[in-house]
């Protein structure tokens, strides 16, 4: 198994911009209760970093793991998925 050099990468949505280089990303994901056996929405925020300030709030985009840049942020944002209209 090759796990060296793989980096993990997160779809999600853009809830703020309001720092300088700095975005907040929120990633939903599906998972299924043990009890019920039904499906449950679980939400993540993590702090990523936007070093042209091209992200605004209501994008989707794709984020990727990277070594830490300051104290909250350990990801960066990839590319932009999908623009907010």
């Amino acid at each position: 198994m090759k796990t060296r050099g793989m980096r993990r990468q997160m779809v999600g949505k853009v809830i703020s911009n309001k720092m300088d280089k700095s975005i907040v990303v929120q990633v939903e994901r599906l998972v299924k209760h043990k009890v019920y056996h039904k499906f449950v929405k679980r939400r993540a925020k993590f702090a990523a970093h936007d070093e042209t300030n091209a992200c605004s709030i209501g994008d989707k985009v794709l984020i990727t793991e990277s070594r830490p840049i300051s104290k909250t942020k350990r990801w960066r944002v990839s590319e932009i998925v999908e623009k907010a209209i």
